[in-house]
């Protein structure tokens, strides 16, 4: 029969064996050639989603959300990793091993002099912008510096950067909201689908675009009022490249098509339509629209016609089928059918992109926290140094990263230690 001590014990030694898994699993999840395959996985994934008709779908897959929770993970793996020993050396600075990547000087006392001891050499480090830890031995001591060792926190923050970037996108892609409003002059919409409580609208006031000499848009112009409760809140000018912003979303000018402003009436003078109806459909291979008049129970058809200037092809018919047709000019007034149809000219609707994006936020300050993460990385480099005595001389060790040549450095601080010896 097994004692007392031994169920303890067994638990113990599988308690310390999980722990030694999940510490081997944390630290290849956080291998850095991992999370370098993943993000370009999912670079190749997002180009070909990008260039695929239809790639859309590939965004909205389950392999890609696990390829971005795969991603996530790698980060903060990555993190929970470097993190406790980044802190410590930066608390502690550890001794500077030799080997390739590594400077070395000695420092020769002069004739009859002596070497300083290693509280003066860890004051001219001090002095030098190192932060030191002296280590005493019986027969000889090293003092060992760390010179911007908090940009190595910078690193850390470029996994996080990728997280929040990760999650910015996963936000977007879970919550993000897209609806497109067709709006004439004088028009105004909801800026998302109808909820109750929800009021915030656009109005579009103009439409201003001018045309170059091939018929290429020089500019597009809208000016909008976003409204909220009925009442206007602010005038913007949206341009192409200058979206307009209200209330969490963005609003894009994305189209613009010609409209048609008619006035319909009954032969004996009611009126049954009288305003601008935009041509954003097609009808039989021109720009056009289907008008429904449920008082007569007619459809009518507006479409552009081929023939003269700003000429509408107006068609009326109902369940049995077309019953007239006539093509008008602007400013023309005819009997088709059983209406009057009067064609007052063409004015411009505007299609409208209005979109909010809880993600945006933090995809963006991912990205600003990467990019600072790397400028204070490569242009703020770390560096490490050892000094300890050596047959009566001082070994200088330097190291700094592997992109950065600390060869001046090293120059620096032997002139500043050959200084600090003792003269006899």
């Amino acid at each position: 029969m097994a004692s007392p001590a031994a169920s303890p014990s067994r638990g113990v030694a599988a308690r310390r064996s999980i722990a030694s898994l999940a510490g081997v699993a944390l630290r290849r999840l956080g291998d850095q050639r991992l999370a370098f395959g993943l993000l370009l996985l999912a670079a190749i994934w997002n180009a070909v989603a990008a260039a695929a008709p239809g790639g859309q779908a590939l965004l909205d897959a389950w392999p890609y959300a696990v390829l971005l929770g795969a991603v996530l993970l790698t980060g903060m793996a990555a993190v929970a990793v470097r993190l406790p020993a980044t802190w410590a050396e930066w608390r502690n600075p550890a001794a500077v091993v030799g080997g390739p990547g590594s400077l070395e000087s000695r420092i020769v006392a002069a004739d009859g002099g002596a070497m300083p001891p290693s509280e003066h050499v860890a004051s001219v480090l001090h002095a030098a912008g190192y932060r030191v830890t002296a280590r005493e031995g019986r027969s000889r001591w090293a003092v060992s510096g760390v010179r911007r060792g908090w940009t190595r926190f910078a690193g850390l923050a470029t996994h996080i950067a990728l997280v929040l970037m990760v999650l910015g996108a996963a936000l977007g892609a879970a919550f993000a909201t897209e609806t497109t409003l067709s709006l004439l002059p004088g028009d105004q919409a909801l800026l998302d689908a109808a909820r109750p409580g929800f009021t915030d609208s656009v109005r579009l006031d103009r439409l201003d675009a001018a045309f170059g000499a091939d018929d290429r848009p020089e500019r597009l112009d809208t000016t909008v009022t976003f409204l909220r409760d009925g009442a206007p809140v602010e005038q913007q000018l949206v341009q192409v490249n200058q979206p307009g912003s209200f209330g969490g979303y963005l609003v894009h000018a994305q189209t613009y098509g010609p409209a048609a402003r008619l006035r319909v009436t009954t032969l004996d003078g009611r009126p049954l339509l009288d305003g601008p109806v935009a041509l954003d459909g097609r009808i039989g291979g021109a720009q056009g629209q289907l008008v429904d008049l449920p008082p007569v129970r007619l459809t009518m058809g507006v479409a552009l016609a081929g023939g003269g200037q700003n000429q509408l092809q107006i068609t009326l018919a109902d369940a049995s089928g077309v019953l007239d047709a006539a093509a008008l000019d602007a400013g023309d007034e005819a009997r088709i059918g059983g209406l009057r149809i009067a064609h007052r000219g063409l004015d411009a609707y505007v299609t409208f992109l209005s979109r909010q994006d809880p993600g945006m936020g933090v995809l963006f300050a991912g990205a600003a926290l990467l990019c600072l993460g790397l400028a204070v990385a490569l242009w703020l480099p770390r560096r490490r140094v050892l000094v300890t005595p050596v047959g009566g001389d001082l070994l200088l060790r330097l190291r700094g990263e592997r992109f950065d040549d600390a060869s001046g450095e090293l120059e620096r601080l032997r002139r500043r230690l050959a200084d600090a010896t003792i003269a006899p």
